[in-house]
């Protein structure tokens, strides 16, 4: 897919957000954060030129032909609020959530993005991506990847009956690392393998910004001595977010 934005209309801004794992740790505590981003967007929309979601945002998702799993009513609302009255918003697709078919840009108009893109906004130069798979190590996940994304597996997934293939789905996620990890992630310094990746592409294309989510730690960081990767924490914990107003873009956090 392509989107840019060639130049930000004054006062406007772009935001990027990651991770709310919604659905974990528990339903009260998915609710209560699912209320939180819904205020987060009731605020950033009067500036916003567009807002756009990394990833992960459910902690499970998979669409049946004819069911999607349930709750979320309140931020699928007002995501349709947003683009109804013309908001563009993009949707990357996260490793929880991958299994995004055609309900999003059906229902609610907001495009599946299922790869990194290299984008221009507002005069500088993005590189955008939820960030799982990317950057050396971690084999098993990317081979799990595979199987995950295989037609063949989620054909035969879907026969199976959203009662059973949701719960036992939800049950697994409730083991993943953002359910049981402590706010303080272990930061890699030199080992931090999306800052390796991005150096990568770096010497390949440069961009100003290397936005991404999955690592769940907001970090800004140089990638040599021009750009400036930027990995946007999450929701569970931290509730961090990136806007970029034309000349920089900056981590925040909202209500504390």
């Amino acid at each position: 897919m392509t989107f840019r934005i060639n130049e930000l209309a004054p006062g406007k801004k772009v935001y990027f957000a990651s991770d709310f794992h919604l659905g974990v740790p528990n339903a009260e505590a998915s609710l209560a954060r699912e209320k939180k981003i819904v205020r987060w967007l009731d605020t950033v929309k009067h500036d916003a030129a567009a807002i756009l979601l990394l990833g992960d945002i459910f902690d499970f998702w998979f669409e049946y032909k004819h069911a999607i799993p349930k709750g979320y009513v309140r931020l699928q609302g007002k995501l349709a609020e947003l683009t109804d009255a013309g908001m563009p918003v993009l949707f990357f697709t996260g490793n929880h959530d991958m299994w995004m078919f055609d309900y999003f840009p059906k229902e609610l108009n907001i495009p599946i993005i299922r790869e990194p893109i290299s984008t221009t906004l507002g005069g500088k130069t993005f590189y955008i991506g939820h960030g799982d798979g990317l950057g050396p190590g971690d084999h098993t996940y990317k081979l799990l990847k595979k199987v995950f994304d295989n037609k063949v597996c989620q054909w035969l997934f879907a026969r199976v009956h959203p009662n059973l293939g949701i719960g036992v789905a939800n049950s697994w996620s409730r083991r993943s690392r953002i359910s049981n990890v402590k706010k303080d992630e272990e930061f890699f310094g030199e080992r931090e393998w999306l800052v390796q990746y991005c150096t990568e592409v770096e010497q390949r294309q440069h961009h100003d910004y290397y936005v991404f989510g999955h690592r769940h730690l907001p970090l800004e960081l140089p990638i040599g001595e021009q750009a400036q990767y930027v990995n946007l924490g999450e929701w569970v914990n931290f509730c961090t977010y990136g806007v970029y107003d034309g000349d920089k873009l900056e981590l925040k956090t909202f209500e504390g």
